[in-house]
Formats: structure tokens, C-alpha cells, sequence
């Protein structure tokens, strides 16, 4: 509030000099038009003498700056009432997923009361869940940097793939873990803001500069040998898995390898999707992950050339299993249809939110309480979801299709340090 005031102020201030230096204008037009018409009315100068000057223009006047939009606060406070589905959906389902968001968070202090209160409710019914966030949390309107409410909800799943833990045909496909020259550059102790931000890169002598890109590594660039975790027999469902950060690679033996997410070089995600549909391979609704699949299937010679067109790529680590879902970034087993991923640069991981969208190319409302509980390279923006639709290929059916429109609330414990100004860089 104080810095739009200074502003109105200064506005102010700058309209009152221009004021007058209007009115001094105008004196100075009249002094102008006095001396012109005293030149017109004397009679011509004889030779040699000294012809009254041709009149100067006036200097421009300065443009008043136009005035900066008011910002957008990213989380407004909000009601329970106008939360979509508050009092409609079974919030039981999503108990699990919240209770496993507390033990991460637990021994921060602005979790702490809330969390220890969630434990007296073991398994509550959904009025009972109701009960327990509107006591104990505030709901949160969350919003884009240019005040829009909606935003783009995708959906993500577990891949399970087939492999071999030998390189033989057809699993010829390697999974790496991360190689021993990739550098991770964390700067937050000296730059605050960038506390959400690692960088990758490698030693070129006694420089850092990035690490290698997609192409470099599958052209042999990268110290990879002696880390392939499993080979697979699909280089495209190798990709997706990358894209989904975890997944399964069911063995010859029938035992199953869960992978998890471990370390990426570096480089940004660039949409392969998109660079189809840009060169008029696939029409904009054909571009889902299986009509991508589908269109590396028709032309097997060029999946290479569609890979390398994203420079990301994904270094995995071996999970133990389970039959839970798997780890995301706060490191906590993922809930099917009850987590999401998002930007925690503007939703604080381990959250709950209220997710106002629809099911997978439908008007079907989807409208639920879901727990952030994961990132991803793609998931930049505040009002963006990366919805987890489970394991399994009907899973993956659900996620590639899914490209909605969404909304989206944030409970966060009552008393919780929200930023009053605009928290987005």
C-alpha cells in the first residue's frame, strides 16, 4: 500500500510541475507572438541591417510515464463456501495423501499444530475432514501473474515398461543413474532467490558450462558407461518414463524395478508434441502421448530426431518396492487421483488444494481436494497441476488425454506467513 501511494503521489506531483510549466508556456507564446507581430508591423530593414529572427519551435513536453498495473497478489484469501466440490467430494479419499504430506512437514513451525491435530483423526469420514480444514486452515484464491484464475491442468501416471537387466534384443534401451561429472550448483546460501533453482552443469577445465544436452549424451559424449540401471525395449516408453520422472520396468523374471527420479542435466523441456504439430506432422488435438506414440511407431527411423528436439534428460535411481505410489519431490509416496504436481514457487509443496477442472478431453466437472506433493520441469506457472492418474497403462490412457482448464485453492494452516505483495519471480 505504501509503495502505490509514493506513486500516487509522485503522480500527482509530476501533474502539478506540468501545470505549470504550461502556464509559463503560454506566457512565452504570448511574449513570442508579440515580438513576431512587432516584426510585422516595422517596415523592411534597410541593406545591411539585421532582419528580425524566424521564430524557434517549442521544446516537446515531456510524456507523463503511464502509470504500472496494480499487482495481483498470487494467493487472495478466499471462503470455504466458494470452494467447487467443498461439501460434494469424499475428502476422505484425500486423508492419506494429506497425512503423508505431515510427516514431511510436521517440524515446520507453520505445520507443526495443524499436523499434530491430524493425527487424533486416523481414519475420518469425509464430514469429519470437512470438519478438521475449516477449523485448522484458510483457503487461498490462486492466481496468475496477470490476474487470470484459470490455468492449464495436464496429467501424469507410473509407466511400466519391460526390461532386461543385460543389454540383449529387444531391450537395448539403457536407463541411467546420474553420471559422476554432472555438477548440481545450489547458490541459495548466497542468493535467497533462488532457493528454488539448481543448476547442472560439468568441469571444462577450470570453468563450469552446461552439462551435456539429450543429443550429446545419446551420441556418447557423457561418462554414462557403467551406469545403465536396466535396458528397455522401447526407446519412446524410455522417453515418457523420463517425462514422468518414476515408473516400473517389469524384468524377464516377472520381479518388477521401481525408478524413481534422481538428477536431470540441466537443460530446459522443450515439448516434442509441439514440435510435431509445428511441422505439420500432427494436427494440435492429435499431439497427445498417444498419438505421439503412434507417430513414432509409424516412423521408427526418426524417433532419434523427435527425442533430441528436448535437451532434457533424466537420470534415475533404483526405489525400494511397494504397493504405494511413488516418491515425489517432498518424499512422500504419491496417491492416485489425490496428488499433484505444481510450481512450488507459488504453491508450497505438501499443501492441500482444491482442484476445479475436467476429466480428460471432456466437460465432465473434476473438482476436488488434491495435496501438492510434487514438481516437474513443465509445471512453471501458478495456476498449473500436473494431475497423478495412478500406474499402469489406464492410467496413462487418462494422463495423455488430459489437457484442461482448471482453477485452483490452496489451504494453508491459519496464521501461515502468506506474502501480502505479489510473491511471483
Amino acid at each position: 500500500m505504501g509503495g502505490y501511494t509514493r506513486r500516487v503521489v509522485g503522480a500527482a506531483e509530476f501533474r502539478v510541475g506540468r501545470g505549470r510549466r504550461a502556464i509559463l508556456a503560454r506566457r512565452l507564446a504570448a511574449v513570442a507572438a508579440l515580438v513576431l507581430a512587432a516584426c510585422a508591423t516595422q517596415p523592411p530593414a534597410p541593406p545591411g541591417a539585421q532582419a528580425c529572427p524566424a521564430p524557434q519551435p517549442c521544446p516537446a513536453c515531456p510524456v507523463c510515464p503511464a502509470p504500472e498495473p496494480p499487482k495481483v497478489p498470487t494467493l487472495a484469501p478466499a471462503s470455504f463456501a466458494e470452494l467447487p466440490g467443498w461439501t460434494s467430494d469424499d475428502l476422505a479419499a484425500a486423508w492419506p495423501a494429506f497425512r503423508a504430506s505431515c510427516r514431511a512437514l510436521r517440524f515446520r513451525a507453520a505445520w507443526r499444530e495443524a499436523c499434530a491435530r491430524a493425527e487424533s483423526l486416523a481414519t475420518p469420514d469425509a464430514a469429519a475432514v470437512r470438519a478438521y480444514f475449516e477449523a485448522n486452515f484458510a483457503p487461498y484464491r490462486v492466481a496468475n501473474a496477470d490476474g487470470t484464475t484459470t490455468g492449464l491442468v495436464t496429467g501424469y501416471y507410473e509407466p511400466l515398461l519391460r526390461g532386461s537387466r543385460e543389454r540383449r534384443a529387444p531391450f537395448v534401451h539403457p536407463l541411467y543413474a546420474p553420471p559422476d561429472d554432472l555438477l548440481v550448483i545450489d547458490l541459495a546460501a548466497v542468493a535467497p532467490d533462488t532457493r528454488n533453482m539448481r543448476l547442472r552443469g560439468r568441469l571444462d577445465g577450470r570453468r563450469v558450462v552446461p552439462y551435456w544436452s539429450r543429443a550429446e549424451i545419446e551420441d556418447g559424449k557423457a561418462p554414462v558407461g557403467g551406469k545403465e540401471l536396466v535396458y528397455v525395449d522401447d526407446a519412446i516408453e524410455a522417453f515418457f518414463l523420463q517425462i514422468q520422472g518414476s515408473g516400473r520396468v517389469r524384468l524377464e523374471s516377472g520381479e518388477e524395478l521401481r525408478l524413481g527420479y534422481a538428477d536431470q542435466n540441466g537443460h530446459p523441456y522443450h515439448s516434442i508434441g509441439r514440435w510435431l504439430v509445428e511441422r505439420g506432422e500432427l494436427e494440435l488435438g492429435q499431439a497427445s502421448m498417444q498419438g505421439i506414440q503412434a507417430w513414432a511407431r509409424a516412423h521408427p527411423t526418426r524417433v532419434a530426431e523427435l527425442l533430441n528436439q528436448n535437451p532434457s534428460f533424466v537420470f534415475f535411481r533404483v526405489l525400494e518396492p511397494g504397493p504405494n505410489g511413488p516418491p515425489g519431490a517432498l518424499g512422500v509416496p504419491l496417491t492416485a487421483e489425490r496428488s499433484i504436481a505444481v510450481d512450488p514457487r507459488f504453491v508450497p509443496l505438501g499443501a492441500p488444494v482444491v482442484l476445479a477442472t475436467t476429466h480428460p478431453n471432456s466437460s465432465v466437472p473434476l473438482e476436488r481436494l488434491v495435496v501438492a506433493q510434487d514438481t516437474g520441469g513443465a509445471i512453471r506457472g501458478a495456476v498449473r497441476a500436473d494431475f497423478f492418474w495412478g500406474t499402469g497403462p489406464d492410467a496413462g490412457l487418462l494422463a495423455g488425454r488430459m489437457r484442461q482448464q482448471g482453477r485452483m485453492w490452496v489451504l494453508l494452516p491459519r496464521g501461515y506467513p502468506v506474502p501480502a505483495a505479489d510473491n511471483r519471480r
